[in-house]
């Protein structure tokens, strides 16, 4: 049975971990979207449609303290039951959820990533980051200047839109292949990304390995390039070079072991780490910071990947337990010395592993994080015709578990839509019927089967091919621009959501957001992090 405890007391326990003091992982068990519409400064997002799942990527230690919280509607009571029920030994509540910690006097903030977000406007405050606009990148290229455009972000992103002319080389990647990029020493480097905190990130990584040309971050990066109507490329295929020269490699890891230096990073060797692994006090993170292939082909067993510069930017998708050790692997150490830097001044307790992955204990291919066959059932299929044939009949019940975008775009006539937590909305629609769930995603639909069994469906399974079965067997999908009302989409974050899209208002407010965040901190928040002059 779960304990609770108040939104005072949690804070306070927050805040002793962030200071070195124990382990807490606080977790925010509510769908995308209310988590995105307001969060405690340091929850992390662990959906209660996923629990399961993501929970043990978040906190992989089963006895470390777990604190969850909804909306003070009953969802977090249910996930603290999954919990106990896969093994967490330590589970408490949030009494009130986010209304209560908001009534203590307590700030929820918008938006995804807070502490990452904030830590970039953070350093541009300390580090005096150099920066250029939209309109100053625009004069440089058509006149023609000796400079160098480089996108911060990942490979996708690029590849979806770019500044015209820029070259994808993701963040962590910058200090490792920056020599075979730029060989001329008047050469002004442009690092940009979609807003503002990566090319504050990556320009400021450039100035701190020691780099001799000119950085500046592009301020507002392509958001801010659209802002003043300049059209962005897209389907780029400028990427850096994939392999690194002897002389690059040299230079690199040269001004990677100066960082170290300074910084007194900490370096471990793999017996340390193996100790450090068994430790059944306290959780270690392995984190591996190289490129998706790179870890696909060889990484450590155990290790989790989480590209470096996305580690920095988005640490609460990898981490969720506060006061824990994370150890940063690559194969040069350039790229974990750049995490290690950051992460060290975001206030989190970093080790590099020495000499890197090398290797040895290697295992190939993508670490694939499912449900545990003790928790949630193998699902059988039900074929389309089975379920026409069904709903007909009045012997099955249809239930979409997909987002509600999908559904409003196209769903089964009569199907009813429900995420997992809210699925005792239709629990009159699932006694005693044989429920079908159509998902985009099998864990998702075994964690909802477990929800929908205990609400009375005599079975469940899952439709076989799911919707696209169901287009390519000839049948007519109906749509639904309003249905679910928006009060009912849980998953869909509507703060900012189409600034990707050419929303130029959702742009502003998207990058006003940004730049208030340090704004919003309170003492304790704000000294979590470890910059200079702060």
């Amino acid at each position: 049975m779960a304990g609770i405890i108040d939104a005072a007391a949690l804070k306070a326990e927050i805040h002793a971990c962030v200071g070195g003091s124990g382990e807490v992982a606080l977790l925010d068990i509510r769908e995308h979207g209310q988590y995105g519409a307001g969060h405690p400064f340091f929850a992390v997002s662990c959906p209660y449609s996923v629990l399961e799942k993501r929970a043990s990527v978040l906190v992989p230690r089963c006895s470390a303290p777990v604190v969850v919280f909804d909306d003070d509607d009953g969802v977090a009571e249910r996930a603290a039951a999954a919990l106990e029920g896969i093994g967490y030994s330590s589970v408490r509540v949030l009494s009130g959820g986010a209304p209560g910690w908001a009534a203590a006097g307590y700030t929820l903030y918008q938006g995804v990533n807070l502490p990452s977000k904030t830590f970039g406007e953070l350093v541009e405050h300390a580090c005096h980051t150099p920066s250029i606009t939209a309109e100053d990148l625009h004069g440089m290229q058509t006149r023609g200047d000796n400079i160098i455009l480089l996108d911060g972000r990942t490979p996708a992103e690029y590849a979806n839109f770019n500044i015209p002319g820029g070259i994808s080389c993701p963040n962590a990647e910058l200090p490792l292949r920056f020599d075979d990029l730029v060989s001329d020493a008047d050469t002004t480097v442009v690092i940009n990304c979609a807003g503002r905190t990566r090319s504050i990130i990556g320009a400021q990584t450039l100035i701190d390995f020691g780099i001799a040309q000119k950085v500046v971050a592009l301020e507002n990066g392509t958001q801010g390039w659209a802002l003043i109507d300049l059209e962005l490329e897209r389907g780029a295929d400028r990427f850096a070079p994939e392999n690194v020269s002897a002389t690059a490699l040299e230079a690199a890891h040269g001004r990677a072991m100066n960082l170290a230096a300074k910084d007194d990073i900490s370096f471990v060797d793999g017996d340390t780490l193996a100790a450090w692994r068994g430790d059944d006090t306290r959780t270690t993170y392995l984190i591996d910071v190289r490129s998706g292939p790179e870890f696909e082909t060889g990484h450590l067993a155990g290790a989790r990947h989480a590209p470096g510069g996305q580690l920095v930017q988005a640490t609460d998708l990898s981490v969720g337990v506060m006061g824990a050790r994370i150890v940063v692997c690559d194969d040069t150490e350039v790229r974990a010395v750049m995490a290690a830097h950051w992460l060290g001044l975001m206030g989190r307790d970093v080790h590099v592993l020495r000499g890197g992955v090398g290797a040895a204990a290697m295992e190939t291919g993508e670490v694939v994080d499912g449900v545990s066959d003790k928790t949630a059932p193998h699902l059988t299929e039900t074929s389309v015709d089975e379920m026409r044939a069904g709903m007909v009949n009045g012997t099955m019940v249809a239930i979409d578990i997909r987002s509600s975008q999908s559904y409003r775009d196209g769903h089964v006539s009569g199907a009813h839509w429900a995420l997992r937590p809210q699925m005792p909305t239709i629990a009159g629609q699932l006694e005693g019927m044989h429920a079908v769930l159509i998902a985009e995603a099998g864990d998702g639909a075994r964690l909802a089967a477990l929800d929908a069994s205990a609400l009375g469906a005599m079975g469940v399974t899952i439709l076989a091919g799911g919707m696209s079965a169901w287009l390519a067997a000839g049948h007519t999908v109906e749509r639904s621009p309003d249905v679910p009302a928006d009060g009912n989409r849980k998953d869909y974050l509507f703060f900012t959501g189409q600034r990707h899209m050419g929303n130029k208002e959702h742009m502003r407010q998207y990058l006003e957001w940004e730049i208030g965040l340090v704004g919003q901190l309170d003492a304790d928040e704000r000294a979590a992090f470890k910059l200079p002059e702060l």
